[in-house]
């Protein structure tokens, strides 16, 4: 026996190896690098610097004061559900019923769900990379396998060659992972490709799981992206992951929903049962403030992604060092560093020569190698000092 190895390491190869192969984060270890270090400007995650607002927080608070502490609705408290049939009837323009939507622990936990309502050992699930990274491994767990299609860069623009996208299905191909506006690239599909995109998916009778969290961070002047709601029937296989993270700063509340066919409601809370069973009353109502009353935070948020997007982009264009073109949507600037193509040890690199913290392309799978993800959703002043450090440090 080796005596120096940790308690427990023999025992690993009992494991399943969908558990024992789940990957590392390569984002997780950049910020596990850096995240002590004074002074650094983290970018490295999806999430602005504003904390969740005092009118979400208020409404939590008010939960807890009267009570409302024990087991709940496993589908999501009624309110929440109505409150997120209205909140998508006037974002598409078109009625929703709330037996569409249930509340999840995450955007990550829908994620989750959606693989496990169609996939399993063996199956596979194609996905345009870069792509973050949670997505294939949510597969991997499950048992399934990715199959990435590379995006390309070209005339400005990151494209998904449909062609190739198509070319991809297998018989053993359950569903299209499309994320659009896309993290890490700010690519942000037209309706027309998302329509194509849907025409393939009937044709070979496959799913589409659709990621479209960043839906209301454009840059065109749009209220929002296009949307399969815009292009897809009733029938259509379609399943919608979504979290509360992003519009309204509630990245640590962990509360999100999916959104999938009224028939599969009570195998969603057979899911959600044998899981979380439900997500805190509380938080919900947090949940209901924030669809009700966050408008204007919404818009603040946009116009300082906005503003944080020309500073980044108008900078590093300024290095003469960089490839990039600034996204059409999210709050990410994807870039390349010329004659870098180790993103991993970029990434590091930057934390000690800059005191900034990105995101590895590494991190988010074929096509994203050479690249560094900066997140943009952060107060001016922060990006300006991130701009003048990374041109020095690219500098020298």
């Amino acid at each position: 026996m080796n005596m120096h190895a940790p308690a427990g390491t023999s025992l690993i190869a009992d494991l399943r190896p969908e558990a024992r192969n789940a990957p590392e984060s390569g984002i997780v270890e950049v910020v596990n690098h850096g995240r002590l270090k004074p002074g650094l400007i983290p970018l490295w995650v999806g999430e602005g610097d504003l904390a969740t607002p005092e009118f979400i927080v208020r409404a939590a608070n008010k939960s807890l004061a009267d009570g409302e502490t024990f087991y709940t609705w496993q589908r999501g408290i009624p309110e929440l559900r109505e409150a997120l049939a209205r909140y998508h009837t006037a974002l598409y323009g078109r009625p929703f019923a709330m037996d569409r939507f249930y509340v999840t622990g995450s955007g990550m936990q829908s994620v989750q769900i959606a693989v496990r309502l169609i996939a399993g050992i063996g199956d596979e699930l194609i996905i345009p990379t870069p792509a973050w990274p949670n997505f294939a491994a949510a597969m991997g767990i499950a048992g399934a396998n990715p199959v990435c299609v590379p995006m390309e860069f070209k005339d400005g623009r990151f494209t998904l060659d449909l062609e190739k996208l198509e070319a991809a299905i297998s018989p053993r191909t359950r569903a299209f992972v499309i994320n659009s506006p896309a993290n890490p690239t700010g690519w942000t599909a037209t309706r027309d490709e998302l329509a194509a995109i849907l025409a393939i998916a009937r044709k070979y009778g496959i799913w589409i799981i659709a990621d479209e969290i960043y839906a209301r961070f454009v840059y065109d002047g749009s209220a929002r992206a296009a949307s399969f709601h815009d292009v897809m029937e009733q029938e259509d296989r379609v399943l919608f992951v979504q979290t509360f993270s992003k519009n309204w700063a509630m990245t640590g509340w962990r509360v999100g929903w999916i959104e999938v066919p009224p028939a599969f409601g009570q195998i969603v809370e057979n899911l959600i049962q044998y899981s979380t069973s439900g997500s805190p009353v509380f938080v919900q109502r947090a949940a209901i403030a924030a669809l009700e009353e966050g408008e204007p935070f919404v818009a603040e948020q946009i116009a300082r992604a906005t503003e944080g997007r020309r500073i980044i982009a108008e900078g590093l264009k300024a290095t003469n060092r960089v490839t990039l073109q600034a996204p059409d949507g999210a709050f990410y600037q994807f870039f390349a560093v010329d004659g870098r193509t180790d993103s991993r040890a970029l990434a590091l690199e930057l934390v000690d020569t800059a005191n900034v913290g990105l995101a590895p392309g590494t991190a988010f799978g074929p096509g994203g190698e050479m690249g560094l993800r900066l997140c943009f959703a952060r107060k001016a002043s922060d990006l300006v000092e991130t701009v003048a450090r990374l041109q020095k440090a690219l500098a020298g």
